[in-house]
């Protein structure tokens, strides 16, 4: 994967507000193809913290320039992780983490988990 792919998560109001979001963060990336709301869902999370939102996936919910989570899901596998680069009120923009391996991101997540909470 060359080019990068960024996202719109939402919903993040349901659960922890922005606090997860600070600039730079690392994330959990999961499709859900079996969620009851959308059989395209992506769910967006944390150790200890569980789901933190979901990744939009519609055209009212997504930042200009982001990918929808249909689109996305065909460029990921069924897991992955992605960093926070921008936030607003009720959106946080993220990029699809691939410069670094899967232990990796792993590695930095629970290390920063301290520093969220």
């Amino acid at each position: 994967m060359s080019e990068e792919l960024y996202f719109t998560v939402t919903g993040f109001t349901r659960y922890f507000d922005l606090k997860p979001f600070r600039i730079g963060a690392l994330l959990r990336c999961c499709k859900e193809p079996n969620n009851r709301y959308d059989s395209e869902a992506i769910n967006v999370s944390l150790p200890m913290l569980g789901t933190i939102g979901y990744v939009a996936n519609s055209p009212s919910t997504m930042a200009g320039g982001t990918m929808s989570a249909g689109r996305l899901s065909a460029h990921v596998g069924e897991r992955f992780h992605a960093r926070v680069m921008f936030t607003t009120r009720t959106k946080a923009i993220c990029r699809v983490e691939t410069s670094m391996s899967h232990d990796e991101c792993e590695e930095e997540i629970k290390s920063a988990i301290g520093d969220t909470f």
